[in-house]
């Protein structure tokens, strides 16, 4: 069997780390893939959002089977085309990625579906935003409505910084067109939870819940990155409130997609804030989240490619997914400078030193350059730690960390601090 997995960073290298591990050992592709994943598949370089070269290379070379990782080809309808061609696809469609893609059109299912979140109001002019904006509670959020790579959100604690922030969004578009609108949303204070999901647009079929770290600085302090680590099974996601979120965030937002027309089949992501023990939606993806995917995917038992499969043809209901009962903790590395400017081309050291049942260094922004790997992007490497207790696993992943080293690293050091807290 052939699978093409698209996508180029840490979440593409576990899942095709994780694919690869299946029994029926299939031949993969990656487009383009990175430098870590190159000894698992062979890579293409094709880029993730150019859906006609994927489409004709999926032609030419019989896949049996796309997995997308990236929001981007979602959003420009790399299903839907596959699909036109009749060719296997995992991932939602165009219409159905709008949960991710527009936070707008999110938010208006949501209402309809009466699934809790934050308040919000919607605006396409500067001024009507400013205005509501001086007469709202602060903190207040900011975020722009399309895909920002994770960079479209800004908690503003002071007025000049919401109207510094719509400005930005609207006038000077930092966010390219993702910002040409923007949501200015209510700040909701409680504790951050990720449960992503997989469902075929009818059963839904949570994963374990996780936690990721989005602040550059240790203690949760600094800018907003696309995230610095990640640790899974978060005590915060009880079994009482993992059964919660699936009966009142995950089921029905998946029916109203249904009854929209929409159905919605691949990974539904829910980033969660949970306020004296009610979860509220704060986004939706329509894919699996970096670095969540990390260390929820290790834990996975059942056969990645199997769900993949009964996902694609209508059947998650017919199959029981399985986990271990293991713990899992990610430490990103990453550029200097990140999630600013940064250098790339600087070679890694000590890659080939881990080679514990422990630990596994997932791939991120790397490129081959002559024999030596070097950093091709601001988050470098994913490295997850595995064991039976969560300080355990947090051990194997700074153990490992350790190990390696390149010009101007950085990472934080108290990843997973939060449920030694608890």
């Amino acid at each position: 069997m052939k699978i093409l997995v698209v996508g180029s960073g840490g979440r593409e290298h576990a899942m095709t780390w994780k694919l690869a591990q299946s029994p029926r050992k299939p031949i993969l592709y990656c487009a383009p893939g990175n430098a870590g994943i190159e000894s698992l598949a062979t890579c293409v370089p094709i880029k993730a959002d150019d859906i006609a070269g994927l489409k004709a290379f999926a032609i030419q070379e019989r896949i049996d089977l796309t997995v997308v990782g990236p929001e981007a080809p979602l959003a420009l309808g790399i299903v839907d085309e596959f699909k036109k061609a009749k060719l296997k696809i995992f991932g939602p469609s165009k219409n159905a990625s709008r949960l991710e893609a527009s936070k707008i059109f999110s938010k208006e299912v949501m209402a309809q579906a009466k699934i809790p979140t934050a308040r919000a109001k919607s605006f396409d002019k500067v001024d009507d935003a400013v205005a509501y904006v001086d007469r709202h509670e602060l903190p207040v959020v900011i975020k722009a409505d399309g895909l920002a790579q994770g960079k479209g959100v800004i908690i503003a604690t002071t007025r000049e910084q919401a109207h510094e922030a719509i400005v930005d969004s609207m006038e000077k578009a930092v966010f390219g067109q993702a910002g040409k609108q923007v949501l200015v949303e209510q700040f909701l204070d409680g504790e951050e939870l990720t449960v992503m999901a997989f469902t075929d647009g009818n059963a839904v079929v949570p994963m374990l819940p996780a936690q990721d770290h989005k602040r550059v600085g240790e203690g949760d302090t600094g800018l907003n990155t696309g995230g610095m680590g990640a640790y899974c099974p978060t005590p915060l996601g009880t079994a009482e409130l993992r059964e919660q979120v699936t009966r009142e965030v995950l089921q029905p937002i998946v029916d109203a997609m249904a009854r929209m027309g929409s159905p919605f089949q691949g990974v539904l992501y829910a980033g969660l804030m949970v306020v004296k023990g009610i979860p509220y939606v704060l986004e939706f993806n329509a894919r699996m989240g970096d670095p969540e995917t990390q260390v929820v995917l290790p834990l996975l038992k059942t056969d990645l490619l199997e769900i993949i499969e009964a996902v694609v043809e209508h059947r998650l209901d017919q199959l029981t997914v399985e986990w271990h009962d293991d713990k899992a903790v990610c430490v990103v590395m990453t550029s200097a400078g990140y999630p600013g400017s940064y250098p790339q081309g600087i070679p890694i050291h000590g890659l080939s030193s881990v080679l514990t049942e422990s630990a596994t260094v997932f791939h991120a922004g790397t490129a081959k350059k002559g024999d030596e790997i070097v950093t091709a992007g601001g988050r470098v490497l994913g490295v997850t730690g595995r064991g039976t207790t969560l300080k355990e696993a947090q051990a194997e992943a700074y153990k490992a960390v350790n190990l390696i080293s390149f010009e101007g690293c950085h990472y934080r050091r108290d990843i997973a601090y939060r449920a030694f807290q608890r």
